[in-house]
């Protein structure tokens, strides 16, 4: 069971350049004073964008990250539904390989309204670079065990 499971967040749509998922409002998913909780909604916001990102990168030499996430709330989410969307803004050469996908986001409530909205930068990283940076770090683990 994952945090997708746990916060009840359901794939609705995913291609590579727009996806969706829903997530119920549920006890499991609100703050202490009655409200849905901001990290709750900014995973459903990561996992939409990581469900359009999903959709592009080969899963035999690729892995893909979500590395920043700048999210807004505006409304508080209550009850019923939040869905989150997810649409491709741009994309760039990552420096060390890959690359970086800018995803804009919002999340709706059923009325429509905008509870929360912003960015998600997924970074696509090659198998190859994470091999390497573990390398690295084995390495520096070494020569701290030997100071």
């Amino acid at each position: 069971m994952g945090l997708t499971d746990t916060l009840h967040i359901e794939p609705v749509s995913a291609g590579p350049t727009h996806a969706e998922a829903v997530m119920l409002v549920t006890p499991e998913v609100m703050q202490p004073y009655g409200f849905v909780h901001g990290g709750a909604t900014l995973a459903l916001l990561e996992t939409a964008a990581s469900l359009g990102a999903a959709q592009s990168f080969d899963a035999a030499s690729e892995r893909p990250f979500g590395v920043d996430v700048q999210v807004r709330h505006r409304k508080p989410g209550r009850a019923g539904t939040l869905r989150g969307v997810a649409d491709l803004a741009r994309t760039e050469p990552s420096r060390a390989g890959g690359v970086k996908q800018f995803w804009a986001v919002a999340a709706y409530d059923d009325e429509g309204d905008v509870v929360s909205e912003g960015s998600v930068m997924v970074k696509i990283v090659p198998l190859s670079r994470l091999e390497e940076k573990e390398r690295e770090r084995a390495a520096a683990r070494e020569r701290a065990a030997g100071e």
